[in-house]
């Protein structure tokens, strides 16, 4: 296994973005070489590594995208190829410091200017590839035509042991100027058997992080091999003489994430993409990522360690109605952020009069910070006499840390827990606080299953099982279906007993993953966001992961401007999605949007 490989399959992997954008940036301007600078400004492509290696990057590229004979005559620079490519390859080496690989980057060949250039594309690649043999591996860049990938196998078969990476630009409107389309391409290389095979395929360039999504999804369907995925940042715009990419890291890395839900292997960027991008990718998704693919720890525990579980129908109310097959009723209603729980406490005791069977308690949704919900848990149950749901999220505490606080929550009755993830920091209002993730929402509930028959996490023996009824989030909605589908079965082997879903607003994407799951036989519980403007149906579409907004129900919202008629259509969008799902669930939680009880209950009525 080459370290490429190596490198992917460990986790999630960071690449760098557009080393172009950056020369351009400190006023290098496109009528000379930019390659030159390997050799006449290395200080310049030394920081700009280092600066990627700052941002969180774990391959960084060199400097050498045109650094082929031909592309050098234009400047009268040919004869220093050799020399331009063996030192961008330093340079990224010096700048990695053993801390990331080196890629060696590669560019189309081009046309001859001239009958008397009689060299072949394969040629010319093959010249490069010698000088850039210090490289951990090359990655051929921004192949758009037939001709081009035909050119680069061609050049590796000169290599036998070469790792190199064909990286595929596609057009938004493919077959113009004889642009290929990925499955053109992938048709090409599979035809080729080529020897030596890739290590892994790219898509960079293109039409920005938007198109290139469904460029990726196309893909994922045409290989097993892994895939890197470096879009640029979109069509730059002219400002004061200056051409500017206008997509913010933010955009970037929410795209970026969407990549990895697809499973691409390693994300970085191209033209635009700057060490802000990359920062901004580094510390929102390799978090959560890393989250996803750390195992549980494996305990060491006796089968005459265990006991019996306590009856699904007496740990708790909820755990009854499971068991009897009743339908329930829930309201999610978010703790507060400041310390006053009177408000909170008034309207669970609403939702017990109007006949609720339990209160649902978010853990800091979208990495906020607020009042602890365990504390708002025990103080709902003591004085509205209502059972609660408690989130336990991943993102916040250690193993030893989680385990101390289901235990608390065993001590005082608090017996219904939803096992969650959760967002990581950057999303929220604290970009800098620190994500533990020790382990995912399937090895808490594999704790928690442990705990139920009275172990705990260390295979050590508790004085009594907890009667928690275990319960787990779902995404209908999710980009990559069929990851959910895994993620959902691996949640209810590992002991869920119950699922609430992400607000759904298409009831048909809940249908079909309900098809998907049917044979778990686990009762779900279907979520229901009732909108409250159109500005807070813009917000849902676009800022929180997991949900989608369809557009009828957008130009719903939008078609009266008044905020009392965009509220009252919220309403009416939540109770025909309730009256459309009922059948297919076994029951319905309606959120409290901005903590409004009444508007939850009215849904529910």
């Amino acid at each position: 296994m080459n370290l490429l490989q190596q490198k992917l399959a460990e986790s999630l992997t960071i690449f760098d973005g557009a080393i172009g954008t950056e020369i351009y940036r400190r006023n290098f301007f496109v009528n000379a070489s930019f390659e030159q600078l390997n050799l006449t400004a290395p200080d310049v492509i030394l920081d700009i590594h280092h600066q990627y290696l700052k941002a969180g990057a774990e391959v960084l590229t060199t400097n050498t995208y045109n650094a082929n004979s031909r592309r050098l005559a234009k400047f009268g620079l040919s004869e220093q190829t050799e020399a331009i490519n063996r030192a961008g390859v330093k340079l990224a080496r010096e700048a990695a410091a053993g801390k990331a690989l080196v890629a060696a980057s590669v560019g189309p060949v081009g046309e001859p200017d001239s009958d008397q250039d009689r060299r072949t594309r394969a040629e010319l690649l093959a010249e490069q590839i010698r000088a850039l043999s210090d490289a951990d591996f090359i990655i051929f860049e921004s192949l758009r035509r037939a001709a081009d990938l035909k050119a680069v196998l061609e050049a590796v078969a000169e290599f036998p042991e070469l790792v190199y990476v064909p990286s595929f630009a596609i057009e938004p409107h493919p077959h113009i100027n004889d642009s290929a389309t990925i499955a053109e391409f992938m048709e090409q290389l599979n035809a080729s058997r080529p020897c030596p095979a890739p290590t892994a395929i790219g898509l960079n360039c293109g039409g920005g992080p938007e198109s290139t999504l469904g460029v990726l999804e196309e893909l994922t369907a045409l290989t097993q091999l892994p895939v890197i995925v470096q879009p640029n940042a979109g069509q730059p715009k002219g400002v004061d003489g200056r051409m500017i990419y206008m997509t913010s890291a933010e955009y970037f890395s929410t795209y970026a994430k969407r990549y990895a839900m697809l499973g691409a292997a390693a994300i970085g960027g191209c033209c635009g993409i700057t060490p802000d991008h990359i920062e901004e990718l580094a510390r929102t998704i390799k978090p959560l990522m890393q989250a996803e693919k750390r195992a549980l720890p494996a305990l060491e525990v006796k089968e005459c360690d265990l006991k019996p579980e306590v009856p699904l129908a007496e740990r708790s109310r909820i755990g009854c109605k499971l068991a009897d097959g009743a339908f329930i009723k829930l309201v999610e209603i978010t703790p507060p952020r400041g310390f006053d729980l009177t408000g909170t406490i008034a309207g669970a005791a609403k939702c017990k009069a109007a006949g609720i069977d339990a209160v649902n308690l978010p853990d800091g949704p979208r990495a906020s910070a607020r009042i602890s919900p365990l504390v708002t848990a025990l103080e709902i149950q003591r004085n509205a006499g209502i059972e609660t749901i408690l989130h336990c999220c991943c993102r916040d505490k250690s193993l030893i840390g989680l385990q101390a606080d289901l235990l608390g929550c065993a001590g005082v009755g608090i017996n219904n827990i939803l096992f969650i993830t959760g967002d990581p920091p950057k999303l929220g209002d604290y970009p800098f606080s620190s994500g533990v993730f020790d382990v995912d929402s399937v090895g808490l509930v594999k704790i928690q299953k442990r705990m139920n028959q009275g172990v705990d996490l260390g295979g050590k023996p508790l004085n009594a099982v907890t009667k928690m009824v275990i319960g787990v989030g779902a995404d209908p909605n999710a980009i990559d279906l069929e990851r959910e589908y895994r993620r959902t079965c691996e949640k209810v082997e590992a002991g869920a007993e119950f699922i609430i879903t992400q607000p759904v607003f298409a009831p048909e994407a809940l249908f079909v993953f309900l098809d998907r799951i049917a044979h778990l036989n686990v009762p779900v519980i279907a979520g229901i966001w009732p909108l409250t403007s159109l500005r807070n149906a813009e917000f849902m579409r676009t800022e929180v992961p997991g949900v989608v907004v369809p557009d009828a129900v957008m130009e719903r919202m939008a078609a009266d401007e008044s905020k009392e008629a965009q509220r009252e259509a919220g309403i009416a969008i939540a109770r025909e999605s309730v009256a459309a799902i009922r059948s297919r669930v076994r029951g319905i939680q309606v959120s409290a949007p901005f903590g409004n009880v009444d508007t939850a209950l009215r849904v529910l009525a």
